[in-house]
């Protein structure tokens, strides 16, 4: 429950019989549509995992199956709807860093219909990677979708992301493949990945088709590189703010 005594929808909300329990009781309105963006699990040949992460169980899921590999960039994650935007927690503090996104939120807000929400990443600071030109790594925007999700909380097929990206005029997250599943195209990516130390946090893997808010942990995942974290002066939102750089 959130300060304002709102409730948080949960993985089985839109489960046709806790529908019915809700609707009984009389407590559907005291949901609020603003949903938590879930953690991701790591893959299990990841090496870049801390005593708080969580590995899948397994990726059997991904063969054989048509998945979307993408850029896992080192941001802030992001939900914007219709009528506000909000980190990964729902009670967001105001940040200096936010504000570019936000000022970006109010050229499409409007368009995103009433119970979706479109999901990326606010690049705008820098956390542990600086992008810079001197890097090699600058960025096309300070904000990247990754995803859009619907009012039944089912993330939209990948087709169907790049077509609400157009539509929003959004740019969309760096994608290394996308086609079925190859563990030859995984031994190259994390060869990258070793190569890459300093400018690149890792990957995420995602199944290519649409799924349920409750199937997340399952299908998709993300590798992130050894050592990624190194920051012994406290969380990047304490820190003095230094603006990653675009191309």
């Amino acid at each position: 429950m959130l300060r304002n005594g709102t409730r948080v929808k949960g993985e089985l909300f839109d489960d046709e019989s806790v529908q019915k329990i809700l609707k009984a009781g009389n407590v559907l309105s005291e949901f609020t549509h603003h949903v938590k963006y879930p953690r991701t699990y790591h893959l299990p040949w990841s090496p870049g995992m801390n005593r708080d992460d969580r590995m899948m169980n397994d990726t059997n899921i991904f063969r054989g199956q048509k998945i979307m590999i993408c850029e896992k960039l080192d941001g802030e994650n992001t939900s914007c709807y219709t009528d506000r935007v909000t980190a990964r927690s729902l009670e967001t503090s105001s940040h200096p860093s936010r504000n570019w996104v936000k000022n970006l939120w109010a050229q499409f807000g409007y368009n995103i219909p009433v119970g979706w929400r479109v999901c990326g990443e606010n690049m705008f600071a820098k956390h542990a990677i600086h992008y810079s030109k001197a890097n090699g790594n600058a960025l096309e925007t300070y904000f990247y979708m990754f995803s859009i999700w619907d009012d039944k909380n089912m993330c939209l097929s990948w087709d169907e992301t790049l077509e609400w990206a157009e539509l929003l005029e959004l740019t969309t997250v760096p994608v290394y493949y996308y086609g079925v599943y190859d563990i030859d195209v995984i031994t190259e990516l994390n060869d990258k990945m070793e190569d890459s130390p300093n400018n690149i946090e890792g990957y995420v893997i995602r199944l290519a088709r649409e799924y349920h808010y409750s199937e997340f942990r399952d299908v998709c995942g993300k590798y992130v590189r050894k050592n990624h974290v190194q920051n012994n002066h406290g969380h990047w939102t304490t820190q003095k703010i230094t603006k990653n750089e675009l191309k």
